[in-house]
């Protein structure tokens, strides 16, 4: 039996490990957090992802889950109202086949079909590997020493595995010039079911509310040259980077940056892609954002990970050779990974455009009612689902060469 360690618990880890489980390989996840991460922002699963999650069964757990977004509203600086749309026409989306949810609860309903047969070690990370040609030898931080016949990195967008095996992440790193906060805050808005944007050029300030609750998500996003490197590893530089950057007194943004500096839950990042020339190299793999990360403001980063996840392990039960699944894994989706890529250009246009000639561009599109997600929707449908065998006439999966 193949034998094959999945290092990442998140989107793309569990839905790998549970269609290479379902082919008959043997898997095991390591995750360095101490347990499958609940709660969280709200992500989407649509198209040919929604699809994936179908073929999983998830479908009637996911429709439970749904926070089901009305609307969205943006306002100007002084806090008027430009117009309130339904979210489809940013994402692309198809009302009433769209499922939204809390990214905490499809890590869950990933993660629950396979907790008990697939081996998961949590608070632990893989500190060296070595392939051998003919299987990976693997040193965990814990001190564990195991031989496996692949790896495959599932461990995001500043991947460890990546790093080990292809080199410094500044290799594949594309910053798109923009860096955001996330954070919790009471809601004291009496929002349920919306988000609301506040901009001016380069920069957002949103409220965002899944349900009636008493508390709601923020976020602060802003234009910046260059990634702000001094403040990666340091809360506190990133609290003043971004309070420095929303000096404004209008609309609720003092309340937001007034949270943000509060919060014990703070996120900073940058908006960022990963690009490669190949996501395999020897025995070892890479799917998900430690790939082809195509950031939050593609609005496709957890879809393309249920895709590709899937792909990859169709394409492993396939082939008797690793290599050659690999470089059919790669062929059937570069295309598909590439054009959701690209959406992140219309998403930095509608989320915090750059200029004030293309938020006036923005905001008239907005009030025409003419915004479609025409580019997203056939962006995220583009590929159809490879059939392979119903794991139920599926053989054993094969020796690898």
């Amino acid at each position: 039996m193949t034998t094959v360690l999945i290092s990442g618990a998140s989107i793309a880890g569990p839905a790998l490990a549970y269609w290479l489980d379902r082919y008959g390989f043997e898997v095991t996840v390591v995750e360095k957090a101490a347990e499958v991460r609940g709660g969280g922002y709200a992500i989407d699963i649509r198209g040919t992802a929604r699809d994936v999650a179908d073929r999983m069964g998830l479908l009637p757990q996911l429709r439970k889950a749904h926070v089901d977004t009305h609307r969205i509203s943006f306002v100007d600086a002084d806090g008027e109202l430009i117009a309130a749309i339904r979210p489809e026409a940013m994402t692309g989306g198809t009302e009433g086949l769209d499922l939204e949810v809390r990214r905490g609860d499809l890590a869950d309903a990933l993660y629950t079909p396979i907790r008990d047969k697939v081996d998961f070690l949590f608070r632990d990370s893989i500190a060296q590997l070595d392939d051998r040609g003919d299987r990976v030898d693997v040193v965990f931080d814990s001190g564990i020493r195991r031989t496996f016949d692949l790896v495959i990195g599932a461990d995001g967008l500043h991947s460890n595995v990546r790093r080990l095996v292809f080199g410094p992440e500044e290799a594949f790193h594309s910053y798109q010039g923009y860096a955001f906060a996330g954070f919790t805050l009471d809601n004291d808005f009496g929002l349920a079911h919306e988000g609301v944007s506040w901009n001016v050029p380069g920069r957002a300030a949103v409220l965002y509310a899944h349900e009636p609750s008493e508390l709601m998500h923020g976020f602060l996003t802003f234009r910046l040259d260059e990634p702000p490197y001094d403040a990666f590893r340091d809360p506190e530089a990133q609290r003043e980077l971004v309070a420095a950057t929303f000096p404004d007194q209008g609309w609720h943004v003092p309340r937001l940056v007034a949270a943000m500096r509060e919060s014990d839950d703070l996120f900073f990042d940058v908006v960022s892609q990963i690009h490669m020339p190949t996501w395999s190299r020897g025995r070892v793999g890479l799917v998900g954002d430690a790939a082809y990360a195509t950031s939050f403001m593609s609005g496709q980063g957890s879809s393309v990970s249920l895709v590709g996840a899937y792909v990859l392990a169709g394409e492993l039960a396939t082939y008797a050779d690793h290599a050659d699944a690999f470089a059919a894994y790669e062929t059937r989706i570069r295309a598909f990974v590439e054009e959701n890529q690209a959406l992140v250009e219309i998403g930095k246009q509608v989320v915090a455009p750059g200029t004030q000639e293309v938020l006036d561009a923005r905001n008239a599109e907005l009030r025409a009612a003419s915004m479609t997600g025409d580019q997203g929707r056939e962006a995220n449908s583009s590929l159809i689902l490879p059939d392979y065998r119903p794991p139920s006439a599926r053989p054993t999966a094969r020796p690898m060469a």
